[in-house]
């Protein structure tokens, strides 16, 4: 018998937010309070070598080109500033040492041609491992 009759019966609804709180605040302090060791390590002894001593460092020849289109190297101010000149001079820079590495320092403001006459100058004296120094912008 139902001594109800216009009442609807409402379906049981478990809250699942509040269980949900208490676990989470839960494994937040089960983490926080845990210690981490390590439980092993490898003890490694690594071989020793007798070897020589590493060759000399490779021949390094520093070019600086400013703005106005002087030429520097290896500290020393270069007057002629033909090709030829710069070529005679990486040479004379060089002392007869094989295969040197020419650092290229351009000036930001520093015309294409004077960059390009030290590249064909190294080339002339058949120097082919040019490499460009550059510095990394501080804001980025």
């Amino acid at each position: 018998m139902n001594f109800q009759r216009g009442k609807r019966s409402e379906d049981l609804e478990m809250n699942l937010v509040p269980l949900i709180d208490v676990l989470l605040v839960i494994i937040i302090f089960l983490v926080v309070s845990a210690t981490f060791s390590r439980t092993s390590e490898l003890q490694i002894n690594l071989p020793t070598a007798e070897a020589n001593s590493p060759q000399e460092k490779p021949l390094t020849i520093e070019v600086g080109v400013d703005a106005s289109g002087q030429y520097v190297i290896n500290g020393k101010n270069l007057s002629d500033k033909s090709v030829a000149g710069i070529s005679a001079a990486l040479q004379a820079a060089a002392n007869g040492g094989n295969e040197p590495t020419i650092i290229i320092n351009a000036d930001a403001n520093s015309t294409h041609q004077s960059v390009v006459n030290v590249m064909e100058a190294s080339r002339v004296a058949g120097y082919t491992h040019i490499t460009f120094a550059t510095q990394v912008k501080s804001g980025s």
